[in-house]
């Protein structure tokens, strides 16, 4: 193929005549997926590469939350120790690739995320392509806050979690193992976060009214303290908490701003769940 036939794979023009309103050809349509696709799959291969090159520093992060636990766990009445290993010839360089395959994700996400968004955008009606770019605005700070709170939470659950280990006995810590297991604890934070947020996003498509929320709050909870002390991979109550907690703070932020969405559009206004001024469903 020449560099022309490429750079249009690349593209992904379309070759046949667009309607007025945006509207494609099938094959159009998948000609834009490739062409999004592909940029993306070459976005993450850079990316990883960048991250082999950066791959001590990397390392080290990865490894700080059990540098810390190990840290405490040394000044342990009585001490215990715990050491790092790597089992199998080939695991160092998986354990690398692991390691530089999900950082290039990560970085690559704000770009292969729009190519998601710009190719279903065309095909959303106005409403929709509002509340689209409200999800993409504050869905990223969340998750992200969510993950540097799974960071921060991640040494005093394993301090907790090694902290079982008889006296005397050394803890022998798979380092892979280890990796993945910090990737889910901090994917779950993350992730955790963003529920609160399609709770506004289905009040603002008129699916669920602030009252409603008001009305089974305490299921809400019990629900929120269930779902983190299953989602949480330590299974400590420290770490249950730190999940639950903002969660609980998220979802009655979002019944605070779906409650004010609801008056200020006088949406259900003859509805029996609708909050009034003088009735406060008690916590």
């Amino acid at each position: 193929m020449s560099i022309v036939g490429v750079v249009d794979v690349l593209r992904g023009k379309p070759r046949n005549p667009v309607g007025p309103d945006g509207r494609m050809a099938l094959s159009d349509h998948f000609r834009e997926l490739r062409a999004r696709l592909i940029r993306s799959a070459l976005v993450l291969v850079i990316l990883f590469f960048v991250a082999i090159v950066f791959y001590s520093q990397l390392l080290e992060l990865v490894q700080h939350p059990y540098n810390e636990a190990r840290t405490a766990l040394a000044n342990h009445d009585p001490p215990i120790k715990t050491e790092p290993v790597i089992n199998d010839a080939t695991g160092g360089i998986l354990l690398q690739f692991k390691l530089c395959g999900v950082v290039a994700l990560i970085a690559a996400s704000p770009y292969w995320l729009y190519q998601i968004w710009a190719f279903i955008l065309p095909g959303l009606h106005a409403n929709e392509k509002k509340y689209s770019r409200m999800f993409a605005a504050v869905a990223g700070p969340l998750f992200l806050g969510g993950v540097a709170l799974g960071y921060y939470v991640l040494p005093k659950g394993l301090t907790v979690l090694i902290s079982f280990v008889p006296h005397g006995v050394t803890n022998l810590v798979d380092f892979g193992r280890y990796f993945s297991f910090e990737m889910r604890m901090l994917l779950i934070f993350g992730v955790a976060m963003e529920i609160p947020l399609f709770v506004v996003l289905l009040n603002f498509a008129g699916i669920i009214s602030g009252r409603a929320l008001a009305k089974h709050r305490p299921w809400i909870v019990i629900g929120t303290m269930v779902f983190a002390a299953v989602a949480t991979p330590s299974t400590d109550p420290f770490s249950m908490l730190m999940l639950a907690v903002p969660m609980l703070i998220l979802f009655l932020v979002s019944e605070i701003i779906a409650r004010v969405s609801d008056r200020v559009r006088g949406r259900g206004a003859h509805r029996t769940d609708q909050w009034s001024d003088d009735e406060i469903s008690p916590i």
